[in-house]
C-alpha cells in the first residue's frame, strides 16, 4: 500500500480526550511535521515528503512529464463535427440510424423517448492537414489544425455516463459519484510541488462570450475528497483579484501580516498538539501560503512583459479576465513558474438544439487559444515535459436530436459510446491517431480507450504506476483508477 508514514508524538499529555480526539492523536504526527516547518520558515511544498523519498517511493520509475495542464470542455464537444470524419453521415444525412448501430443503447431523457433518429451530417467542412493528413474541421479549427502533426488524438474513447455532472466526475476524480479526490489532488499529495510562492494545483473556469449554454463548475471536480484538504485545488477567479482576500486591508503593511501570521501559527502548534488534527497544518499551510501570493501572484499575472505577438497568437481575448484565452496564457505561465497540475474549464459545448450556431462560437473562442498554448509551450522548451489534454465528458450523437426540417434547432445528445480528445507534449507520440469508432461515430470499435485507461496513462507519464498508487481510506485501499486502467501503449513515445 502507498501511503506516507508518519512518525507519533514522542511525549504523552495529561489531557482528557474524547474518543474522537483520541482517534484523531493518530494524525498528530501530519499536523507536527508541518507546523514546525512553516514555523522554521520553510515553504508549504517543502513540508511534503520530498518525491522519491521512503516515505511515498514515488516516482515509481523515471517520468516522461512534469506537469498536467488540462483542458477540460464542459458539456461534450461533437466528434463527429470536428475530429471524427465520417462520410456514411453526408450519405446517409435524414435517413434513420440502423437499429444495429444503437444497438437499444441509453442516452439522456432529451431523445431517451426518440424514435426516429436520423443522421446528422457534419455542420463544418473537414479537410485532411499535416504532414500526416489528419482529417479535422479546417473551417472552426483553423489554428488546431496547424498543429494536427504534434497532437496525439484519442479516436475511440467511451465511458459509462450520459449526464453531464457525474460524466465529468467520473473523468476528473476515477468515479461517477462525488467524494473521491480529483485527479490533482492525487498528484499534488504523490509527488508534492515544485513551487514554493504558488500552489501545486490551481483550476481556472471560463463560459462562451454569449454565455448561451454552460455546465455548473461543482467544486468537487478539484476537490481532495478523502485526502487532506490541503490537497485540493485552488480556485483562481475570473475577475478581480484571482483569490478573495489575497490584498492586505487598510494599514496592514506586509511586516505586520507576518508578524500576525507567526504568531498564530504558534497558537495553531498548540492547537494541533492537543488535538492531533491534520487540518490544522491544512489551515496554517492555507495561510503561509497565501501570505507568499500576496508577492507571487501580482507577477504572474502581468502581462505586460509579454512580447505582442504572443498576446496576438493567444487571439483578441487574451487580456480579457477570466476567458479562455486569459486563462490559457495564465496556465503557461503557472506551468513554467512549477505548478504540476493546471486545470482549465470551459462550458458551453452542451448543444442540443443549437449545433448550428453555437459550435462555431466555442470553436473561436477556444480554438487559437488551445493551439497558442501548444505552441508556446514548445518554443519555450516546456512542452517536452508538460502533458497537455483537450476534451471533453463525452461526445454527441451522430443522429439528430430533434426535427430534420427544423434547421434552425439542429442539435446533437450527449453520447458517450465514442468520442474524440486529444494530448500533446512528453510522452506522446506526436500526429498520430489512436482507435476508431464505427463508419457512423457511434461506437468504438477498434482499440476503445476507457476513461480508467486515460487515467493509468496520465499517471504513467508522470512517473507513477496506476496499480501501486493507493490510499487507504475507511478500511479499504483507494486509487484514481479503481480496480481497473489499461495503459494506451501506441500513444505513448
Amino acid at each position: 500500500m502507498m501511503k506516507p508514514q508518519f512518525s507519533t508524538p514522542q511525549k504523552d499529555h495529561a489531557i482528557a480526550l474524547t474518543r474522537r480526539q483520541l482517534l484523531g492523536r493518530a494524525g498528530i504526527g501530519l499536523g507536527s511535521i508541518a507546523l514546525s516547518s512553516l514555523l522554521g520558515g520553510n515553504s508549504p511544498a517543502e513540508s511534503l515528503p520530498a518525491a522519491g523519498s521512503d516515505s511515498f517511493m514515488l516516482p515509481h520509475f523515471p517520468p516522461k512529464v512534469k506537469r498536467v495542464i488540462y483542458l477540460f470542455q464542459n458539456g461534450a464537444p461533437s466528434h463527429v463535427d470536428l475530429f471524427d470524419y465520417k462520410p456514411k453521415l453526408h450519405q446517409m444525412h435524414g435517413t434513420q440510424i440502423p437499429d444495429e448501430v444503437v444497438g437499444g443503447k441509453r442516452f439522456s431523457t432529451m431523445t431517451g423517448g426518440q424514435t426516429a433518429r436520423p443522421c446528422l451530417s457534419p455542420i463544418t467542412k473537414f479537410a485532411q492537414r499535416g504532414n500526416t493528413g489528419t482529417w479535422i474541421a479546417e473551417d472552426f479549427l483553423p489554428k488546431t489544425a496547424e498543429i494536427v502533426d504534434k497532437l496525439s488524438f484519442v479516436k475511440s474513447m467511451h465511458t459509462t455516463q450520459v449526464n453531464h455532472a457525474p460524466a465529468i466526475t467520473f473523468f476528473l476524480t476515477g468515479a461517477e459519484m462525488a467524494g473521491r479526490p480529483s485527479m490533482g489532488a492525487w498528484l499534488t499529495y504523490g509527488l508534492g510541488s515544485e513551487t514554493q510562492d504558488l500552489p501545486a494545483y490551481v483550476v481556472m473556469t471560463s463560459r462562451d462570450k454569449e454565455a448561451s449554454c454552460g455546465q455548473i463548475f461543482y467544486d468537487f471536480y478539484w476537490g481532495s475528497g478523502f485526502l487532506p484538504s490541503k490537497y485540493q485545488g485552488v480556485k483562481f477567479r475570473g475577475a478581480g483579484d484571482p483569490v478573495l482576500y489575497l490584498s492586505n486591508p487598510n494599514g496592514i503593511s506586509r511586516e505586520i501580516r507576518r508578524g500576525l501570521l507567526d504568531d498564530l501559527s504558534q497558537l495553531n502548534a498548540m492547537a494541533a498538539e492537543k488535538s492531533g488534527d491534520p487540518e490544522v497544518a491544512t489551515r496554517v499551510a492555507q495561510y503561509e501560503m497565501a501570505y507568499k501570493m500576496q508577492a507571487s501572484v501580482p507577477e504572474l499575472t502581468d502581462f505586460t512583459q509579454e512580447p505582442q505577438h504572443i498576446l496576438d497568437m493567444y487571439g483578441p481575448d487574451v487580456q480579457r479576465k477570466g476567458s479562455y484565452a486569459y486563462n490559457c496564457l495564465m496556465a503557461r505561465r503557472l506551468a513554467e513558474r512549477g505548478v504540476r497540475f493546471i486545470q482549465l474549464m470551459h462550458a458551453g459545448w452542451d448543444q442540443h438544439r443549437n449545433l448550428n450556431t453555437q459550435l462555431k462560437i466555442q470553436c473561436q473562442d477556444t480554438d487559437a487559444p488551445s493551439a497558442a498554448l501548444v505552441k508556446d509551450l514548445e518554443q519555450r522548451g516546456l512542452l517536452e515535459d508538460t502533458l497537455v489534454i483537450w476534451g471533453g465528458e463525452f461526445g454527441r450523437t451522430p443522429f439528430l436530436q430533434g426535427s430534420i426540417e427544423a434547421t434552425k434547432t439542429w442539435g446533437r445528445d450527449h453520447h458517450p459510446y465514442a468520442f474524440t480528445l486529444w494530448m500533446a507534449g512528453g510522452g506522446v507520440k506526436p500526429g498520430v491517431s489512436h482507435g476508431e469508432s464505427d463508419e457512423f461515430g457511434h461506437n468504438a470499435v477498434v482499440d476503445p480507450v476507457h476513461v480508467h485507461d486515460l487515467q493509468a496513462t496520465i499517471l504513467h507519464l508522470l512517473g507513477i504506476d496506476h496499480e501501486k498508487f493507493t490510499y487507504r481510506f475507511q478500511g479499504r485501499d483507494f486509487r484514481l483508477t479503481d480496480v481497473h486502467g489499461e495503459l494506451i501503449h501506441p500513444i505513448l513515445a
